[in-house]
């Protein structure tokens, strides 16, 4: 036996990493979390190993939002978000896929639950997107900075800043992630809601992008860098 304690040993819940639920003004909490304590089933083989192989299922070309075709460019902001997958120890998560899906640059989903709304549709613009990630944990979307949008209903309306929802998948159904990225600077981050449901400062400070050189990308792209690890101290926190 070993003389010295056994490193990076974590707890696998954070209660401070995790959103405070339900939030105040937003009526979507309650149809998307559990009104009664979870109860434990037992992993079997296929929760532990699978599903097997999504990143094959993926078409070419899903990782583009912004040009759905030649001459046809959503209007907007045009921004690349790159970044890796990685596990607690730091280790790159080979083949896990990531789906996006935000709002156009008007603020506005292509949605039908978002159709009463003003704010104009986008033609051009694709509301979400897959990737796989590579050999080195690695991904990258093109698509538009989203607008940000009053969100509906309730007494003291307050507005979402412009905000990304990702998913990821990692090499089981038991790694998968929901949650938010964030843009650096953004006035409406202190304000909202959704993002300041998480009590720890640093866990919400992991949910903001960072902004990274234009040079990096080719072509008419503001660039940022999101990493998203699955698990450990410094796990990427679930947003609904």
């Amino acid at each position: 036996m070993p003389d010295h304690p056994l490193p990076d040993c974590f707890p696998p819940y954070d209660e401070a990493g995790q959103p405070q639920v339900p939030i105040e003004g937003y009526a979507a909490t309650a149809r998307r979390n559990p009104a009664r304590a979870l109860f434990r089933r037992p992993h079997t083989r296929t929760e532990l190993t699978g599903p097997l192989d999504p990143a094959a299922k993926l078409v070419p070309g899903e990782g583009n939002l912004a040009v759905p075709g030649p001459g046809r460019v959503a209007l907007g902001q045009l921004i690349h978000i790159s970044g890796r997958v990685l596990d607690e120890d730091g280790r790159p998560v080979r083949g896990a896929v990531l789906e996006i899906w935000q709002a156009n640059a008007a603020g506005r989903y292509a949605n039908p639950l978002d159709a009463a709304r003003d704010a104009p549709l986008d033609p051009n613009f694709v509301g979400h997107g897959r990737v796989a990630t590579d050999a080195e944990g690695r991904y990258g979307f093109f698509t538009v900075k989203p607008g940000a949008y009053p969100v509906p209903g309730g007494p003291g309306r307050w507005w979402r800043p412009p905000h990304v929802h990702v998913s990821v998948i990692g090499p089981s159904s038991l790694s998968r992630l929901v949650t938010q990225m964030y843009f650096p600077g953004d006035p409406l981050n202190p304000l909202d809601r959704i993002l300041n449901a998480l009590p720890d400062p640093a866990a919400r400070e992991r949910l903001i992008a960072r902004q990274t050189d234009p040079a990096e990308v080719e072509g008419e792209w503001l660039a940022y860098r999101f990493t998203l690890v699955l698990r450990g101290r410094r796990a990427t926190p679930p947003l609904p």
